[in-house]
């Protein structure tokens, strides 16, 4: 009986949110940018799902790759390719579907499109046209890997996401360099046949102490994440043939701070007003102040400001 009342209950809260769906606008001559499920098809949206049924046309990175994700939600809408060696022309008719008053979808293979993917050329030439593009949030490989790793905080949630790793080897440990400038974690794309390749031009460009989040399949039935120094990589895919296989998101980590002591030794006279300050302003807000009012480093003072904090 239990059993019969929750799904009944599912029932009910299903149908609900379907009727939201229903009161929403779905204008006409739009492109609806909808982000799909990077690989397990139950993370489809309710809203996405619906765009897909409403819109009288789908253009696709692969029609292949986007069909069984049609047939697995009963979408029977037609499909038309928009992928990087066409998206020029695709984007001229999908124009003209707008100006004929239709509604057009743009998905890629997973995940977002024109992040990483191809359809940045058509957004930018339905909205100079004058069309509508209306966005429609959902899976990323890139956010999914932030919150598995933990790489970032509330208070410093800066990042970067590097796109895909070149693939050859001077090329990559040149662009590797590049990104080494930023202060911050690094995230990039890498599938399966140059992964150790990607991993040992990082520890040759990075270090062996670099810490690196390999995360493997995400969201998929053998989803794996992983964080080792550069130093282990080589044993860690020896190890087991699998960590090869699948695609991966590689998230660089940050490099780790070495304060001088000019950086680490904040002043009496600073930490005595940002003691006061705690007092009714949060760490982060007595950071952001204390670094406009001094030359001292950002992590400094955070260092000083929780240590001034636990005392009380």
């Amino acid at each position: 009986m239990d059993e019969i009342k929750i799904e009944q209950g599912m029932g009910v809260t299903v149908q609900s949110l379907l009727q939201r769906t229903e009161e929403q606008s779905w204008p006409e001559s739009c492109l609806y940018v909808v982000a799909t499920p990077i690989g397990n098809l139950t993370d489809m949206s309710l809203r996405a799902w619906q765009a897909l049924r409403r819109c009288d046309v789908i253009a696709a990175e692969d029609t292949r790759s986007t069909r069984p994700l049609l047939q697995a939600w009963g979408v029977d809408t037609p499909l038309m390719a928009a992928h990087r060696h066409n998206e020029e022309q695709a984007a001229q008719q999908i124009v003209a579907k707008l100006e004929a008053g239709q509604r057009v979808a743009l998905v890629s293979d997973a995940g977002a499109p024109a992040v990483s993917d191809p359809g940045s050329r058509i957004v930018r030439k339905v909205r100079e046209a004058g069309y509508r593009v209306l966005p429609l949030p959902g899976p990323s490989a890139v956010i999914t890997a932030l919150m598995a790793t933990g790489v970032t905080t509330d208070e410093n949630p800066s990042f970067a996401f590097a796109g895909f790793v070149p693939s050859k080897s001077m090329a990559r440990r040149k662009w590797l360099q590049q990104w080494d400038r930023f202060d911050g974690p690094v995230l990039m794309f890498e599938g399966p046949h140059r992964l150790r390749a990607t991993l040992l031009d990082m520890l040759e460009v990075y270090g062996p102490d670099r810490q690196v989040s390999v995360a493997r399949e995400l969201t998929k039935r053998f989803e794996q994440v992983h964080t080792l120094a550069l130093a282990e990589v080589e044993a860690w895919l020896d190890a087991d043939s699998h960590h090869e296989q699948g695609e991966f998101v590689l998230v660089v980590h940050a490099k780790a701070q070495t304060s001088t002591p000019e950086e680490s030794d904040i002043d009496e006279v600073t930490q005595q007003w940002m003691r006061v300050l705690l007092t009714q302003l949060s760490v982060k807000d007595v950071v952001k102040l204390a670094g406009q009012a001094s030359s001292y480093k950002r992590d400094a003072l955070y260092d000083c400001a929780l240590h001034l904090k636990e005392q009380g």
